[in-house]
Protein backbone atom coordinates (compact mmCIF):
# COMPACT_ATOMS: atom_id res chain seq x y z
CA UNK A 1 0.00 0.00 0.00
CA UNK A 2 1.38 3.35 -1.27
CA UNK A 3 2.38 5.80 1.90
CA UNK A 4 0.85 9.27 1.67
CA UNK A 5 2.05 10.03 5.06
CA UNK A 6 3.83 13.78 5.60
CA UNK A 7 4.45 17.28 5.53
CA UNK A 8 4.36 18.18 1.85
CA UNK A 9 4.93 21.50 0.35
CA UNK A 10 3.76 22.88 -3.48
CA UNK A 11 6.83 22.61 -5.54
CA UNK A 12 4.16 24.04 -9.08
CA UNK A 13 0.85 24.23 -9.74
CA UNK A 14 -1.25 24.47 -13.16
CA UNK A 15 -4.52 25.94 -14.22
CA UNK A 16 -5.62 27.11 -10.48
CA UNK A 17 -7.57 30.51 -11.59
CA UNK A 18 -9.25 28.75 -14.24
CA UNK A 19 -10.44 26.48 -11.58
CA UNK A 20 -11.72 28.76 -9.76
CA UNK A 21 -13.28 30.96 -12.62
CA UNK A 22 -15.38 27.25 -13.66
CA UNK A 23 -16.20 27.77 -10.13
CA UNK A 24 -17.85 31.30 -10.57
CA UNK A 25 -15.17 32.52 -8.07
CA UNK A 26 -15.30 36.42 -8.83
CA UNK A 27 -11.55 38.25 -9.91
CA UNK A 28 -11.32 39.79 -6.78
CA UNK A 29 -11.55 36.45 -4.36
CA UNK A 30 -9.26 34.59 -7.55
CA UNK A 31 -6.59 37.37 -6.70
CA UNK A 32 -6.56 36.83 -2.98
CA UNK A 33 -7.23 33.06 -3.46
CA UNK A 34 -4.68 32.42 -5.95
CA UNK A 35 -1.71 34.88 -3.18
CA UNK A 36 -3.06 32.65 0.09
CA UNK A 37 -3.07 29.47 -1.80
CA UNK A 38 0.43 29.78 -3.91
CA UNK A 39 2.48 28.16 -0.79
CA UNK A 40 -0.01 25.49 0.55
CA UNK A 41 1.42 23.60 3.60
CA UNK A 42 0.03 19.87 3.84
CA UNK A 43 0.11 17.13 6.26
CA UNK A 44 -1.38 13.70 5.47
CA UNK A 45 -1.80 11.28 8.12
CA UNK A 46 -2.59 7.45 6.77
CA UNK A 47 -3.43 4.48 8.95
CA UNK A 48 -4.14 1.49 6.27
CA UNK A 49 -6.85 3.26 4.20
CA UNK A 50 -7.79 5.85 6.96
CA UNK A 51 -6.62 9.43 5.79
CA UNK A 52 -6.33 12.49 7.40
CA UNK A 53 -5.41 15.56 5.22
CA UNK A 54 -4.80 19.25 6.52
CA UNK A 55 -4.15 21.69 4.02
CA UNK A 56 -2.99 25.63 5.49
CA UNK A 57 -2.94 28.39 3.21
CA UNK A 58 -2.36 31.94 4.89
CA UNK A 59 -6.21 32.35 4.49
CA UNK A 60 -7.78 29.12 5.65
CA UNK A 61 -7.18 25.95 6.74
CA UNK A 62 -8.71 22.99 5.89
CA UNK A 63 -9.23 19.01 7.12
CA UNK A 64 -10.95 16.64 5.83
CA UNK A 65 -11.31 12.89 7.63
CA UNK A 66 -11.93 9.72 5.21
CA UNK A 67 -11.83 6.04 4.54
CA UNK A 68 -11.92 4.49 1.55
CA UNK A 69 -15.05 3.98 -0.18
CA UNK A 70 -16.80 5.20 3.09
CA UNK A 71 -18.93 8.76 1.85
CA UNK A 72 -18.02 11.66 4.14
CA UNK A 73 -18.56 15.59 4.09
CA UNK A 74 -16.19 18.10 3.10
CA UNK A 75 -16.22 21.55 0.88
CA UNK A 76 -15.55 21.95 -2.73
CA UNK A 77 -12.23 24.36 -3.65
CA UNK A 78 -14.88 27.21 -3.20
CA UNK A 79 -16.20 26.34 -0.15
CA UNK A 80 -19.52 24.72 -0.87
CA UNK A 81 -20.64 21.63 0.78
CA UNK A 82 -20.13 18.38 -0.46
CA UNK A 83 -20.82 14.17 0.13
CA UNK A 84 -17.00 12.52 -1.27
CA UNK A 85 -16.36 9.27 -2.07
CA UNK A 86 -13.02 8.51 -2.28
CA UNK A 87 -11.61 5.26 -3.94
CA UNK A 88 -8.77 3.75 -5.50
CA UNK A 89 -7.95 4.54 -9.28
CA UNK A 90 -4.98 3.05 -9.22
CA UNK A 91 -2.57 1.20 -7.14
CA UNK A 92 -1.14 4.87 -6.42
CA UNK A 93 -4.05 7.27 -6.68
CA UNK A 94 -6.83 7.77 -5.01
CA UNK A 95 -9.58 9.51 -6.79
CA UNK A 96 -12.66 11.07 -5.13
CA UNK A 97 -15.87 12.26 -6.39
CA UNK A 98 -17.72 15.01 -4.91
CA UNK A 99 -21.89 15.84 -4.99
CA UNK A 100 -23.29 19.17 -4.14
CA UNK A 101 -25.42 18.87 -1.08
CA UNK A 102 -27.44 22.17 -2.06
CA UNK A 103 -27.50 23.89 -5.56
CA UNK A 104 -26.58 24.01 -8.73
CA UNK A 105 -22.67 23.77 -10.09
CA UNK A 106 -19.92 22.08 -12.16
CA UNK A 107 -18.93 18.79 -11.51
CA UNK A 108 -16.32 18.22 -8.93
CA UNK A 109 -13.39 15.97 -8.27
CA UNK A 110 -9.94 15.70 -6.80
CA UNK A 111 -7.02 13.33 -7.01
CA UNK A 112 -4.07 12.33 -5.21
CA UNK A 113 -1.71 10.06 -6.99
CA UNK A 114 2.00 9.57 -5.71
CA UNK A 115 4.39 9.25 -8.39
CA UNK A 116 8.16 8.60 -7.28
CA UNK A 117 8.80 11.53 -4.70
CA UNK A 118 6.41 13.73 -5.56
CA UNK A 119 2.77 13.83 -4.74
CA UNK A 120 0.19 14.70 -7.68
CA UNK A 121 -2.72 16.65 -6.88
CA UNK A 122 -5.34 16.95 -9.40
CA UNK A 123 -8.63 19.63 -8.86
CA UNK A 124 -11.44 19.39 -11.52
CA UNK A 125 -14.78 21.31 -12.38
CA UNK A 126 -16.26 20.13 -15.45
CA UNK A 127 -13.38 19.86 -18.40
CA UNK A 128 -10.73 22.27 -16.13
CA UNK A 129 -8.50 20.60 -14.49
CA UNK A 130 -5.46 21.75 -12.00
CA UNK A 131 -2.75 20.10 -11.32
CA UNK A 132 -0.73 20.92 -8.52
CA UNK A 133 3.03 18.56 -7.67
CA UNK A 134 4.32 18.65 -4.29
CA UNK A 135 7.17 17.08 -2.79
CA UNK A 136 8.39 15.90 0.59
CA UNK A 137 8.86 18.79 3.29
Amino acid sequence: MPNFAGTWKMKSSENFDELLKALGVNAMLRKVAGAAASKPHVEIKQNGEHFYIKTSTTVRTTEVNFLIGEEFNEETVDGRKCKSLATWETENKIYCKQTLLSGNGPKTFWSRELRGDELILTFGADDVVCTRIYVRA
